[in-house]
């Protein structure tokens, strides 16, 4: 598949320019079918067949099998979730914390790497805030903040300057000075190939409805085999557990632990259709894409109103206009997507595989008087 034929496939581009990829992936049209055939298929056919619940077990498994190879765990690594802040709360909340813990995040995180450890600062946890300049960590000062830590929270891209953490290293050094690492990967996953294991991290929680272009609900842990069989998970249904019925409570192996009871397979089977979309398109031509759009982007920006760096590092890019809510809603009115970030106070633009100089073409054209 080309990025011409992803385009055509895609339903809400007919009338749209849509440039928001970071907080929603328009879904091709094949994708959504194949969660309706298998909703249809469980609520209409299993029920006087294979039976709902093992269609949707089947499902599961299929899913976790394929979530693994996608961003090279192993299967017994992967448990499903529903979203990326569901994933790092399933970790928050199984952890046993006590006042006087550290949890160090960079001042760079989404809410979903901020509100759990706002609130287990009010149990008396210790968060300290790595502070970044222009999307940057000074390391000295990352592996300062580290040292006595229990867990470490950040993001492989950056949610408002596009920029790439250095995942492997910030993984080490937790490592070193004895903390957790947990990577908030939903901006990375989907952009360009992503090996859990190459990372180092501990656990890596992502979701399919941005740069993959799945459906809503259809997130994805990866848990380190090792840490998984460490840990007992304070929500427990049937689905992580070996006997749900039986009078001692055994859990599943490996991160399957953390699943908890009935959900819509649905959107994870869609995702499983969203891998293969971008499995056929290929990591090097979504690249190419996104590499030549934010070029095509960034060249064209005024002096002095770049937020993100002049050398595109992901589809994210970020910048300055004289009223952000204003130039968006007056793009909006156009058909051009994009949206506002709270800080830095910008506007920022997702360049997909979808997209193309057209437009490109068209924000720029839209912001013409906003500078």
């Amino acid at each position: 598949m080309t990025p011409a034929e992803l385009r055509a496939s895609i339903p809400a581009l007919d009338e749209t320019v849509y440039l928001n990829t970071g907080a929603h992936g328009p879904s091709p049209k094949r994708v959504v079918d194949r969660a309706t055939q298998f909703l249809e298929y469980h609520e209409y056919v299993s029920p006087s067949e294979d039976g709902p619940y093992p269609t949707a077990f089947d499902a599961y498994e299929e899913v976790r099998e394929d979530v693994a190879a996608f961003v090279g765990a192993e299967t017994e690594e992967i448990t499903l979730t529903q979203s990326t802040t569901d994933g790092i709360n399933r970790l928050a909340t199984t952890l046993d914390w006590e006042p006087g813990d550290v949890v160090v995040r960079t001042d760079l995180e989404h809410p979903a790497g901020i509100l759990p450890w706002r609130r287990l600062k009010q149990e008396g946890v210790e968060v300290r805030v790595v502070e970044s300049e222009d999307g940057r960590l000074d390391m000295d000062q990352y592996t300062e903040a580290v040292q006595g830590a229990d867990l470490v929270c950040f993001s492989a891209v950056t949610w408002n300057y596009g920029t790439r953490l250095p995942v492997r290293e910030l993984a080490d050094i937790a490592r070193e000075a004895g903390a957790l690492s947990l990577v908030d990967a939903v901006q990375a996953i989907g952009q360009f190939p992503v090996d859990v294991h190459e990372w180092g991290a501990d656990v890596v929680a992502a979701a399919g409805h941005k740069w993959l272009l799945g459906p809503w609900g259809a997130g994805y842990l990866y848990v380190r085999r090792e840490l998984a069989e460490s840990l007992e998970p304070h929500a427990v249904g049937y689905r992580g557990v070996k006997e749900p019925t039986s009078d001692t409570m055994e859990f599943e192996p490996g991160a399957k632990r953390f699943e908890i009871g009935t959900t819509n397979p649905a959107p994870h089977v869609a995702l499983r259709e969203a891998m293969d979309l971008n499995r056929e398109i290929g990591f090097d031509r979504i690249e190419r894409q996104i590499s030549a759009l934010t070029a095509q982007f960034v060249d064209a920006v005024p002096e002095g109103r770049l937020v993100s760096p002049p050398d595109p590092e992901t589809g994210l890019v970020s910048f300055t206009v004289d009223d952000s809510e204003l130039a968006v809603e007056r793009l909006a009115a156009d058909g051009v997507v994009v949206r506002t970030i709270p800080e830095p106070d910008a506007v920022r633009a997702s360049f997909h595989a979808f997209n193309d100089e057209s437009d490109v073409e068209a924000l720029l054209a839209g912001l013409n008087g906003h500078w």
